[in-house]
């Protein structure tokens, strides 16, 4: 969340960025945040002060009784007395304030980097970077869900059997090439530095909050009631919380860590032609990076992680764009987002294979999570950025769309030494 000192002293500058993020109501959130900083503050105030006159005041009951003046002692007790019952009435006013205050900081997204362009929608995103070949499969070329069914490769129809729509099952040469995207993408991100965590599947709310999933996006995850436990949309959320109320020696960053996970979104509201085989689902595998650095080189690691995705998709022979997020198509805790799509050719469109963020201090301040200036020796926020490197399904959907031949599906060279096998085809063993 924004800091009270970021809001405090930049007003005007936070209030300009959650109009560039298309926050209703800036202002007045902004307004109410002040508020209630200054109702708890001026209760702190008071207390304080009662709390030292009091002091005083008992200091002067003992001499008075020793003195024999009984009555000036009572009567000082009384005003002692007074001061605790009214510094009760001042605790529960700032309990009161630092609540409201928390609440509201929850409710204000991330303000976006000055490099965000403007825009409400997708429509406004910036396309900063294009590459790979698009393939010329003609009229013919089938989409993936054909693909799957004709190979038997994926089955979709027994997913919903056994659980429902978006969990598909994996069969045969295909839950091989999953394996080995996994691999794959594992063991290029140890070769740029990551090191590789297994992280759990649910997390409790401490760690839905530190990360900004909640209390935002309860609605799209899913929730196991009787222990309280969120399954996780990504594996940011559990790698982010290992560093959830850490102080780091700032000669220890950038850390890198990645990992392999289950990822479970319910996408309520999701529906169409998005949604149609592997495009949308409740269940997919991800391999995330996850950096926390200074503010000071933040973005060269951005910049850094951007390279890591690019180079994976070329790795994968797929054409690809990179996109800046407009503000208003940002998510709620980032400050600057690069999505990364590649073009699906039997579908004819692009389809989104990862995100790349800086959140710079937003989550670290949910988190609690700094570290220690080598110089000052003062503690700071750090900053936390994350990315898909990458998301399976659409990756695959593309793979399988875009190298299809009459023979099968051809398999990218980079993931052959991987699954043991060249093509994709019904011949499953």
């Amino acid at each position: 969340m924004l800091t009270l000192k970021l809001i405090s002293e930049e007003t005007e500058r936070v209030i300009k960025g959650l109009g560039k993020k298309h926050f209703k109501g800036a202002k007045e959130a902004i307004e109410n945040v002040l508020e209630a900083d200054r109702r708890r503050r001026e209760a702190q105030a008071k207390s304080d002060k009662n709390k030292q006159e009091a002091k005083l005041m008992a200091a002067q009951v003992g001499t008075l009784m020793k003195q024999g003046k009984k009555e000036e002692a009572e009567e000082i007790k009384s005003k002692v007395a007074a001061l605790k019952q009214s510094d009760k009435i001042l605790e529960d006013e700032m309990t009161k304030a630092e609540k409201e205050l928390t609440t509201l900081l929850c409710s204000i997204p991330n303000i976006p980097n000055d490099d965000v362009p403007e825009g409400a929608g997708a429509e406004d995103n910036v396309v900063v970077k294009e590459g790979g070949q698009m393939p010329d499969l003609g009229e013919e070329a089938m989409c993936h869900w054909d693909l799957c069914k004709k190979y038997n490769l994926i089955d979709f129809d027994l997913g919903v059997k056994i659980t429902g729509a978006g969990f598909p099952v994996y069969i045969g040469k295909m839950a091989r090439l999953q394996r080995a995207l996994e691999a794959f993408f594992l063991e290029e991100a140890r070769k740029s530095g990551y090191l590789e965590v297994q992280p759990p599947y649910v997390v409790n709310e401490a760690s839905g909050y530190g990360t900004g999933q909640l209390p935002d996006k309860e609605g799209q995850m899913y929730h196991c009631n009787e222990d309280n436990l969120y399954l996780i949309p990504t594996a940011e959320v559990p790698v982010t919380n290992i560093f959830r109320d850490v102080i780091l020696d700032e000669k220890d960053l950038p850390i890198k860590r990645c990992a392999y996970s289950g990822c479970f979104r319910r996408e309520a509201g999701s529906y169409g032609k998005d949604v149609r085989g592997l495009n949308r689902l409740h269940q997919f595998d991800k391999v995330e990076i996850v950096r926390i650095d200074t503010p000071d080189h933040s973005y060269e690691s951005l910049n850094e992680m951007l390279e890591h995705v690019e180079g994976l998709v070329k790795k994968l022979e797929l054409p690809y764009r990179i996109l800046r997020l407009c503000g208003g198509d940002m998510s709620f805790t980032s400050a600057i987002c690069y999505d990364f799509e590649v073009y699906s050719a039997a579908q004819k469109r692009w389809l989104e294979v990862s995100s790349v963020s800086n959140f710079e201090s937003y989550q670290a301040n949910r988190l609690k999570c700094r570290y220690r200036n080598y110089e000052t020796k003062k503690t700071e926020l750090c900053h936390t950025l994350n990315g898909s490197a990458l998301a399976l399904p659409r990756i695959v959907a593309t793979i399988i769309e875009n190298n299809q031949t009459p023979e099968g599906i051809r398999v990218p060279k980079c993931l052959v030494p991987y699954c043991g096998f060249e093509i994709l085809d019904d011949k499953n063993f």
